[in-house]
């Protein structure tokens, strides 16, 4: 509970220090704020994990970790925006006190005990999304954006509030251990109010991971927001919301395993199919990452679909390859539109000869994302089709695998312009900043590690 006081109070300070025009504070205050929040999750790893506050949150080794990358991924992202919001405005204290807000209420979420703890957390973290996506006010695909995210948003969060309200009305508890004992104690009674809230719960959480077909807004949101937006949204958000999911139904839903899981097999598929081919009609790079990010949704849900004694190891390995590895891309992203006002993958023609440094970063970045072996990415698909496998899903594994091919071939697209296209223009080669530096070698060095010695993850669970 201390890094989540720890955050809230930090982000009320940082507007603080941007009321007092002391801008150049605001990163290092953030930072060493969010060093704070990290040590109170450490020091909890080895306590013992009871509901606190009424059975309202548990911070178990689950919550621990997901919360952990939730905190140090911001981290890295808010090492990429020292010039970057000075770029788009004056006074950027309004940045860091919202992605702040957000990220607090991401450790709500995978932290959560109490259905009522869990609807807060995702608004928390939500709403201050809604603002900083449409932050650029003169922005017109910006405010489109934020208004579409607003919409989709309010639309989820009805689904989920409904899914809230029925199986309350089933089990008369928000405690998802009341809910569980309800299970327990009615194997063969359970209410069909029930049965509606799950599928609820489904659609709601569906909507907030941006898995097809509740995936419309994804797309354009992404492209809308800002490049650390869309980078934090595409990671801490995705992860926090993963958590959520399998707290719920990797632990309390267990029982209808059997119910819920033809929905979610179709769930995946579409995912998978949708977010693979869409990607690779992209000439866009940023574009490509955003329905990329909707096939790696779908590869994330295969541990759920799986559910099993490994599933929380192999949906944490696979939040960490793809964090990593989507930062180290956004990263890169930003250089390249800031020196050739682009963010077309025709953008990257020539790059490996003119930045042979980031070109490297790019396409270790790109091979993780595509499950390349040595790559933590490999790592986090192995895992999840291993867990497909343990319960016999074998078309679904079969449809993964294709869809694995197809990510390979957009993934290796952009490695093809970076190093065997020429460049169009005779710009000099991009300038990296100190701490893009920092971020890109030290994402690549970690998905290079976690690609070879997964077991120092993989032993946590």
């Amino acid at each position: 509970m201390g890094a989540i006081i720890t955050l809230a109070l930090l982000g009320i300070g940082v507007l603080y220090v941007g009321l007092f025009k002391a801008n150049k504070a605001l990163l290092p205050v953030s930072l060493l704020g969010l060093l704070v929040a990290l040590g109170f999750e450490i020091s909890l790893w080895h306590t013992d994990a009871k509901p606190i506050y009424n059975g309202m949150l548990v911070f178990d080794h689950m919550a621990l970790s997901f919360s952990i990358l939730c905190i140090l991924t911001t981290a890295l992202i808010l090492l990429l925006s020292k010039a970057y919001f000075r770029e788009i405005s004056s006074n950027v204290a309004e940045y860091y006190c919202l992605i702040l807000f957000s990220l607090t209420g991401a450790l709500l979420v995978c932290a959560f005990h109490n259905f009522a703890m869990l609807f807060i957390g995702i608004e928390i973290m939500s709403v201050a999304l809604y603002i900083l996506v449409g932050i650029r006010r003169k922005d017109l695909s910006g405010n489109e954006a934020s208004l579409k995210y607003f919409i989709m948003g309010a639309f989820s969060t009805g689904f989920l509030l409904f899914g809230i309200t029925l199986l309350y009305g089933a089990t008369g508890t928000f405690a998802i251990n009341g809910v569980a004992e309800y299970l327990i104690q009615n194997p063969t009674e359970v209410s069909p109010l029930f049965y509606g809230g799950v599928l609820l719960f489904l659609v709601g959480l569906c909507f907030k991971v941006g898995a097809a077909p509740f995936h419309f807004w994804t797309p354009d949101v992404y492209e809308g927001a800002p490049i650390l937006i869309t980078s934090y949204m595409s990671t801490v958000v995705k992860v926090a919301s993963f958590a959520g999911f399998l707290r719920l139904f990797g632990t309390v839903l267990v029982p209808l395993h059997a119910y819920w899981t033809p929905v979610l097999l179709g769930v995946i598929i579409i995912t998978l199919f949708v977010g693979n081919i869409s990607a690779l009609l992209q000439s866009s790079f940023k574009r490509m990452l955003a329905y990329s990010s909707i096939a790696h949704a779908g590869y994330m849900l295969f541990a759920i679909v799986g559910i099993g004694a490994t599933s929380t190891a192999a949906i944490f390995t696979y939040a960490i390859a793809y964090s990593l590895a989507s930062v180290a891309a956004f990263g890169a992203l930003i250089l390249v539109k800031r020196n050739l006002g682009s963010d077309q993958i025709m953008a990257f023609n020539g790059l490996g000869k003119k930045n042979p440094l980031l070109a490297l970063t790019i396409t270790i970045s790109m091979l993780s994302l595509a499950g390349i072996p040595l790559t933590a990415g490999f790592i986090g698909k192995f895992m999840m089709f291993n867990a497909a496998m343990s319960d016999y899903h074998i078309i679904l594994l079969i449809l993964a695998v294709v869809n694995a091919g197809i990510g390979v071939y957009y993934y290796l697209n952009v490695l093809a312009h970076m190093y065997f296209r020429p460049s169009d223009d005779a710009t000099e080669a991009i300038a990296v900043p100190l701490n893009f530096k920092v971020v890109l070698l030290l994402t690549a060095a970690l998905t290079l590690v976690l690609g070879v010695y997964p077991d120092c993850i993989v032993s946590l669970f």
